[in-house]
């Protein structure tokens, strides 16, 4: 698209295959070099690096809202080159949010330091290097238009989410987070939008290119795939065995009474293996 000539990172593929390489290889092999060191803690660095992260997704959800409105996009299929002066806005918005996915490697970058290696998921590898990748060709082709509605409900996720982690970075809020379970389910049901939405665009074609929607609309079924094994995995199956410890009495009471000291042997661990 000859609106984008010219734009930061966007002229060539190499520096986006480039970092996305890199992103590979640091998840690779920095998990081996922090094996025999001390976990950083990070902490005011998070919470710092959330907060960035949530004003950014608000201002990419509040200006790709009101640029959809200001250029009548269509719900049911959006061209590329219909909206004047507020295709534009939505390009310019679009950027910040293909370059939001390079900034979000470092959530990744924070696991290995902080030594959470349980959570760098296929999932989490897979979705966090394919969105860079995803979004430079988006942005070279079809910047605007129908693109805006995925990003558009991401950016509203990410609002939620990153002030999650950034609360969450301050441990006396944390026993006040409840949301984090209805983040997922806000995941699964975006994607859910999302493909009913591109799908408008195949059963209602205008001139947006249809080999983009029904990309998207596989991309999609592939999060939809992983993000339901991930919840099952992380609230089904972990509801199930605290009712089955409860029921047997193996965890929290033994005999009718509280087991204080594993409790509090689970507790001095934690803390000889995180500082924070």
């Amino acid at each position: 698209d000859p609106r984008v000539k010219g734009w930061l990172l966007l002229e060539n593929y190499t520096p986006t295959f480039i970092f996305s390489v890199l992103y590979l290889l640091i998840v690779w092999l920095g998990p081996k070099y922090m094996r025999n060191k001390q976990p950083f803690s990070c902490r005011s660095v998070l919470v710092v690096y959330n907060l960035g992260l949530t004003l950014l997704s608000l201002y990419m959800f509040y200006e790709l809202v009101t640029g959809v409105w200001e250029g009548g996009y269509n719900f049911f299929c959006q061209d590329t080159h219909s909206g004047g002066e507020a295709d534009m806005k939505i390009i310019r918005v679009l950027w910040w949010y293909y370059f939001s996915k390079l900034i979000e490697f470092m959530d990744t970058f924070f696991f290995i330091l902080r030594k959470n290696n349980h959570q760098i998921t296929v999932l989490h590898v897979y979705h966090h290097a394919t969105m860079l990748n995803i979004w430079w060709f988006v942005m070279n082709w079809v910047p605007c238009g129908h693109s805006y509605f995925g990003a558009t409900l991401n950016s509203f996720i990410h609002v939620l989410m990153y002030s999650y982690y950034g609360l969450s970075a301050v441990p006396a809020m944390r026993p006040y987070l409840w949301w984090k379970k209805y983040i997922t389910q806000g995941q699964l049901t975006q994607f859910v939008l999302t493909i009913f939405q591109t799908s408008c665009g195949v059963i209602w074609p205008c001139a947006f290119p249809q080999g983009w929607l029904y990309f998207q609309i596989c991309y999609m079924i592939s999060l939809i795939i992983l993000f339901t094994n991930f919840y099952i995995q992380t609230y089904n199956k972990k509801a199930s065995s605290r009712r089955k410890e409860y029921q047997n009495g193996s965890t929290a009471t033994v005999n009718g009474y509280t087991n204080s000291f594993s409790s509090l042997e689970n507790n001095v661990k934690q803390r000889k293996q995180r500082k924070d």
